[in-house]
């Protein structure tokens, strides 16, 4: 067990000491021969013979060369930042010599953490270092990550993503478990490692024994070096492996099809070696990919298999890399040639392959800039960074070659722009009200958030009753915050429980907030889950969609991926949904709320499911102004279609569009499309909308609509009361809010 360990004591990094093991290592095979029993100090079993020979690869990484000037940094400090590009093995050996600190010191402070910002990197990670360090994986080295975990309350070292961590902290406020935290990819500058970032100053006020360490691609400017003490920080740069050769062209608008022919000519032309490419949406991603398929299988079989591979930003699952470029080299054939397509901000994917040696580089990226008047994100393609623009070349070795695909003299922003700035922050607002009860009052960002944003996520938290009076949480939104969900939707799940469709409700929720279950959109692929849409809207074809893959499942002679592809679905995202819905069960559960059988299908739970949806979503409501499909936002008189893979989105209008809809989400940008509508009618809106809210919306022909019902019909509203609150005086029901509220 971690607190029964024994070790050097922390006075040897001070004297630069290095373990026995790494030191008797530096001839090659000598463990094979010498008679030495080496036991691993961290389950005290013998090492193997392959733990000898990832040391000496490990060795020639380029963080080696400062592995003693951080030992004894971090021996004689608590914050240290190391900058230095994936390829220098920052991110699994860094952790490592933490944890060689913490059993120096017996683990008195507690073990370390090392957060990521994508799940599969974390496990990728968590892999390598076990197998490095010669230990069981889910043992000493571990990983948590969302509806995962394979680790023990004895896991010395544990990688998980930043999201995870901060939702830990909301049972553990000061990280006492742990005794050095790593904060990886601290240069990407997402909302979560901003957070956490500001939190840690304030824990590291209260706990002097906790060691911060963060890992970051660039150097870090002034600002950030002063972040946690008032002063700079002491940084230790790593040389970069280097670039080889960087060609420089400008394709104007062209850079796709310039990069589908670059790949070709490489397969053509150049040396072996597997490809990078960075192109900018996830269609770009698909379509590529099914580009460099078709002119596969027409390419002269002397040449060798050209094998694209998508790998999407965010999406889990689907990084083909687990080991070194030797273990590739001898594993493989040599005549298949894999290409990578991605897209940012995955630079950082490919620190383990060594068979990379081109990369191509569209220079763009697209970034999702959230516009807090009308509550929407828009789509904008910017230049990426300099320093991603470095971090890509450094893919390819010194041996290799970088094609950006963009002039030379462009000028690239020196810094990625914080996400914070730039995103909707209602989840994260809701989470720091709820580390105030924990008793961390206080988040130092690094940059403030848009304060125009601040206020929308407190105007949109206080309308769904998540604030008291004095703005601090109330007891419904200390329920919400118990939940992985955004604000709006734990809100509905919170409703499902007062309107008895809990089964249905939670299906949504996990079906809406796991990655999409449809594949890239095509013709038949479509008709292939027509026969699963229902009338009532997606969020009722989304519940039939996992009610048929849960049957599907249980049927012993149904191939289950089978059925999928057929209908154009995602296995794997109808996996996630089916665990993200038993975690949301097992919180309801332990928060003791009450959990209704299954009813859909009948008239009444479909009445119910939609008053649950509007109590979190009645800021997401349109009505077709003119009966052609051209929906009024209410909130800010904004006009955009339905997405046509909705319910409603194959019909034309003469087939009847629904007037009222209630929405999950609107791409301004992109589309201008509302994305999973429901039909309501305008009097489920009139009950279930606060009166403040209404009250407040914009004024147009669809709010005095509104108005003229309410004036006229609230006698008929009061008289159709929910039936789970039957039993309730003819006071207490109120046309104008839900009965959370």
């Amino acid at each position: 067990m971690a607190q029964e360990m024994t070790g050097a004591s922390g006075g040897d990094y001070l004297e630069g000491k290095s373990h026995p093991a790494e030191t008797q290592a530096s001839s090659p095979g000598d463990k094979d021969y010498d008679g030495v029993l080496e036991l691993n100090q961290f389950d005290g079993l013998p090492y193997s013979s392959r733990y000898y020979k990832l040391l000496r690869e490990r060795k020639e990484l380029p963080v080696w060369r400062a592995k003693r000037d951080f030992m004894d940094t971090l021996a004689k400090g608590r914050f240290v930042i190391v900058s230095g590009s994936a390829k220098t093995g920052r991110s699994s050996q860094i952790p490592q010599w933490c944890a060689e600190f913490c059993l120096s010191v017996r683990f008195q402070h507690g073990v370390v953490v090392c957060t990521q910002i994508h799940p599969q990197q974390a496990v990728d990670l968590a892999l390598r270092v076990a197998d490095e360090m010669d230990v069981n994986i889910g043992h000493e080295v571990g990983y948590d990550i969302p509806l995962e975990a394979c680790s023990t309350h004895d896991t010395v070292l544990r990688y998980c993503t930043d999201v995870t961590l901060l939702r830990e902290m909301m049972s553990d406020p000061l990280l006492e478990r742990y005794g050095v935290v790593v904060v990886d990819q601290a240069h990407q500058r997402t909302v979560a490692t901003d957070v956490l970032q500001g939190l840690l100053k304030d824990i590291a006020l209260q706990r002097p024994g906790l060691r911060v360490v963060l890992l970051t691609a660039v150097e870090p400017d002034a600002k950030q070096l002063a972040h946690f003490t008032g002063s700079a920080a002491p940084v230790i740069p790593l040389e970069s492996p280097g670039a080889g050769e960087v060609v420089h062209s400008s394709t104007g608008d062209g850079y796709f099809l310039s990069a589908i022919r670059l790949v070709l000519e490489i397969h053509h032309t150049e040396e072996e070696g597997d490809v990078v490419v960075f192109l900018v949406t996830t269609q770009e991603i698909d379509l590529a990919r099914d580009i460099l398929c078709q002119e596969g299988h027409s390419l002269p079989s002397d040449l060798g298999e050209l094998l694209p591979v998508a790998v999407h930003p965010g999406q889990p699952g689907n990084l083909p890399i687990t080991g070194g470029g030797e273990e590739e080299e001898e594993e493989g054939t040599g005549l298949t040639r894999r290409v990578f397509l991605t897209a940012s901000p995955n630079e950082d994917f490919f620190w383990a392959a060594g068979s990379i040696r081109f990369v191509i580089d569209a220079g763009l990226a697209k970034r999702l800039v959230y516009n807090p008047r009308i509550r929407t994100n828009s789509v904008t393609i910017q230049p990426i960074s300099s320093s991603q623009a470095t971090s890509r070349s450094q893919l390819a070795g010194p041996a290799g070659k970088c094609f950006c695909l963009y002039p030379e003299d462009r000028r690239l922003p020196a810094e990625t722009r914080p996400r914070l700035v730039e995103s909707d922050i209602s989840s994260t607002v809701l989470f720091l009200k709820r580390m105030e009860i924990a008793g961390l009052g206080h988040c130092d960002f690094i940059d403030r958030p848009d304060p125009e944003g601040l206020m929308q996520a407190l105007e949109e938290l206080d309308y769904l009753a998540a604030l008291d009076n004095d703005g601090n949480l109330s007891e419904i939104g200390i329920i919400m915050s118990e939940f992985p969900l955004e604000p709006q939707m734990a809100k509905t799940l919170l409703a499902s429980c007062e309107f008895d469709c809990v089964s249905e409700v939670v299906i949504a929720a996990a079906m809406l907030t796991a990655p999409t279950c449809f594949t890239v959109p095509s013709a038949e692929l479509t008709r292939g889950h027509m026969d699963l849409h229902h009338p009532e809207g997606d969020h009722f074809t989304l519940i039939n969609i996992y009610r048929a893959f849960k049957q599907r499942q249980q049927d012993p002679h149904c191939n289950v991926d089978a059925w999928c592809e057929e209908r154009g679905l995602n296995h794997g995202a109808l996996l996630a949904a089916d665990a993200l819905r038993a975690e949301l069960l097992d919180t309801l559960r332990r928060i003791e709320l009450p959990i209704s059988p299954p009813a859909f299908g009948s008239r009444n739970n479909a009445r119910n499911i939609k008053r649950a949806l509007l109590a979190g979503f009645f800021m997401q409501v349109a009505r077709d102004v003119d009966g052609s499909g051209h929906y009024f936002i209410l909130t800010h008189k904004h006009v955009a279609q339905i997405h046509p893979l909705s319910v409603y989105g194959a019909r034309s209008p003469e087939a009847g569009l629904p007037e009222w809809v209630l929405f999950h989400e609107h791409s301004f940008s992109e589309e201008n499309c509302l994305r999973t509508a429901t039909h309501i009618t305008p009097e489920e809106f009139i009950r279930m909308a606060p009166q403040y809210f209404f009250y407040n919306l914009p004024p147009s022909e669809s709010k005095d609509i509104l108005q003229n019902i309410l004036n006229h019909g609230a006698s008929r509203y009061q008289k159709e009361k929910p039936p789970t609150s039957a039993d309730k005086p003819p006071e207490e029901q109120t046309s104008d809010r839900c009965v959370l509220q």
